[in-house]
């Protein structure tokens, strides 16, 4: 019983505490928005109107009996200042806003990474298979500008005879010749030369010099949030609010004069011309001509202008998933702010994109190795140069048409798994070319990342079908530093044959200090 009387007690206790909670709560909400709203409600409450207990006995009353005369009423007092807690409100939650944007900026902006600076380190950061691709080529050197300019290195891999026909393949945009890298040794078994360049700008090749703002270009309404960005970057982002603090006026001479820009499309040393000089200067070091042209992607102005300025050195083209209206790789998303690093420092996002857009099927070694060649020497830059220099008003029906082009053999290569619209852009392409030959296969717009082998023997099937020319075989040339060697060595007899081709190997030093020289 006793027990029961003590856990009776102790169960009303703890419903008084909890009602002397609730009764705190109400209390102190009261108590919070009477200090909140207070003055807001003595003034503007019809209660505070009313008149009080004393005044109403006084009128029933009447005035009591007086010799000296009532004193007039005291003037009203004034009311108390209103304050506008919206304003205040409203000023908090800009002020949290912009804290946050300017916390997320921090995060997502690009910061200067050690490794893109040092070539050497970059190199050996890369995967085996990307490394051994580069131990498989060789560099040369090219003009991308007028011959009075230093030559750019260029990276070229080859797999197959050297008597065999040439088959030299141009990449697109936003990859390299690594994409051909399953192509090359399927052409070499069927018996041909295979060639892959990686064009300026691209994989292991020199990126031509652009000016200092050339990858600042960018129009509309996002080339305005870019400047405004770098203005906040160089000034400091109350920098101009406190000029007005100070000056009383905005400091519009300060602020930097947004000229405007020119054509985005003269992107020095990344236009069809300046590349396809150095597609001629490759082909004539390597004695590659005349040879059978596979244009991938956006290659397709660049090769087809150089084609018909030098018919003499194509035998045939083919032309695999190219349209000069638009390039499968969206180069322009790595030259906006916050968006363009963020792709190139996240291997999920750009792995994403390039199965959004490329390949649905690129394995995540591959997308890896990309962006990993775009992240470093400067490759964003270089593929947004290319991406603005672009021909976009190439014309295949006018090409055809071409007296030196007319009878050269043609082959369409086109996917018929990406997309309806891909679909008719390729039936447009045939149309635009009937004496040509047209085929679809079953890859992506990068078919030769998820269907080498199938793209492979379509070119083999094709080249193979045309008539075979007599071949003769040029030495390539050695540089005149080592002929003057060699000169030298023979005047006092001491020159051994085995050793020529060590020697000329060792003339080649890449750009990475590691001794990478002429390959096999």
């Amino acid at each position: 019983m006793r027990g029961q009387r003590l856990c009776a007690r102790h169960v009303l206790s703890n419903a008084a505490w909890r009602s002397r909670g609730v009764v705190v709560g109400v209390v102190a909400g009261v108590a919070v928005s009477f200090s909140f709203f207070g003055s807001h409600c003595v003034v503007n409450s019809p209660l505070s109107d009313l008149p009080s207990m004393e005044d109403t006995v006084s009128e029933i009353q009447g005035p009591e009996p007086s010799e000296e005369p009532p004193l007039p009423p005291p003037p009203p007092a004034a009311p108390p200042p209103q304050h506008n807690h919206r304003g205040s409100a409203s000023a908090f939650a800009f002020w949290a806003y912009l804290a946050v944007v300017v916390a997320l900026l921090a995060l997502l902006l690009p910061s200067p990474s050690p490794s893109s600076s040092d070539r050497r380190s970059w190199f050996l950061s890369l995967p085996d298979d990307l490394r051994q691709h580069h131990g498989r080529g060789k560099l040369l050197k090219a003009h991308a500008a007028a011959p009075s300019r230093p030559p750019l290195q260029v990276f070229a891999v080859e797999a197959g005879p050297r008597d065999g026909d040439v088959v030299l393949l141009l990449h697109g945009l936003g990859c390299s010749s690594y994409s051909f890298r399953r192509v090359l040794p399927s052409l070499a078994s069927g018996g041909f030369r295979a060639v892959a360049i990686d064009l300026p700008g691209s994989g292991f090749s020199d990126r031509p010099d652009l000016p200092d703002d050339e990858d600042r270009r960018l129009g509309g309404f996002l080339g305005w949030i870019l400047d405004v960005y770098r203005e906040i970057r160089e000034k400091g982002i109350f920098w101009g609010f406190d000029q007005l603090i100070e000056t009383g006026e905005i400091p519009y001479d300060q602020i930097a004069v947004r000229v405007p820009r020119k054509d985005a499309t003269a992107s020095p040393g990344y236009g069809p011309a300046e590349m396809g000089r150095v597609i001629g200067e490759v082909i004539e070091s390597m004695g590659l001509a005349p040879v059978h042209l596979v244009l991938h992607d956006s290659a397709l102005p660049t090769g087809m202008n150089w084609a018909a300025v030098n018919p003499g050195y194509v035998r045939s083209v083919t032309v695999v998933d190219s349209s000069a209206e638009s390039a499968a790789f969206p180069s322009w998303l790595l030259g906006t702010p916050v968006l363009g690093p963020l792709l190139l420092r996240s291997r999920f996002l750009f792995g994403g994109l390039l199965r959004l857009c490329c390949s649905r099927s690129i394995d995540g070694a591959a997308a890896e190795a990309y962006r990993l060649l775009l992240k470093g020497k400067d490759g964003k830059k270089a593929v947004v140069a290319a991406g603005k220099a672009l021909n976009h008003s190439f014309d295949l029906v006018e090409w055809t048409s071409l007296d030196p082009i007319k009878g050269m053999p043609l082959q369409i290569l086109w996917s018929n798994m990406w997309s309806d619209r891909w679909i008719d852009e390729g039936k447009r392409i045939s149309a635009a070319a009937p004496m040509g030959k047209f085929s679809f296969h079953s890859g992506g717009r990068w078919p030769q990342e998820d269907a080498a082998e199938e793209i492979a023997g379509m070119i083999v099937q094709f080249v193979s079908s045309l008539p075979k020319l007599t071949k003769k075989i040029i030495e390539e040339p050695s540089p005149e530093h080592i002929k003057r060697l060699f000169d030298e060595a023979s005047d006092e007899h001491h020159h051994h044959h085995h050793g020529h081709g060590h020697d000329h190997a060792a003339a080649y030093v890449d750009m990475y200090g590691l001794g990478q020289g002429w390959g096999t």
